[in-house]
């Protein structure tokens, strides 16, 4: 049975930092990528990072590049998103997700297994 557990989220003011993780378990996890995506209320879900198999290649949207940065250890099974200089407008539940391959990707529609998601709260 596939899982993939979100941890770290939490209620901070902006300027600070958090560090999602994710703990995945029941396939593979060195074989596949990795993303993390948010969802605001009333909003679509938003691709937020992505990073390969083996860690050698990332893929950040405009709207986080230069303070999230993806990582995962594949020993540990776990993917991390660090969230650096946090906006109000970073508030969403952030989800971690299992891609169907090994290269990065950013639709929603590449990723098959999903965790249950973490809210994350910047207030001003």
């Amino acid at each position: 049975q596939v899982q993939l557990v979100e941890s770290g989220g939490g209620l901070v003011q902006a300027g600070d930092s958090l560090r999602l993780s994710c703990a995945a378990s029941g396939y593979t996890f060195s074989s596949r990528a990795m993303g993390w995506f948010r969802q605001a209320p009333g909003k679509e879900r938003e691709f937020v990072a992505t990073i390969n198999w083996r860690s050698t290649s990332t893929h950040y949207p405009d709207s986080v590049m230069g303070r999230f940065s993806i990582s995962r250890d594949n020993a540990k099974n776990t993917v991390y998103l660090q969230m650096n200089s946090l906006k109000s407008e970073d508030t969403a539940v952030y989800y971690c997700a299992a891609a169907r391959t090994r290269t990065i990707a950013t639709m929603p529609d590449e990723y098959d297994y999903w965790g249950q998601g973490t809210q994350v709260t910047v207030s001003s």
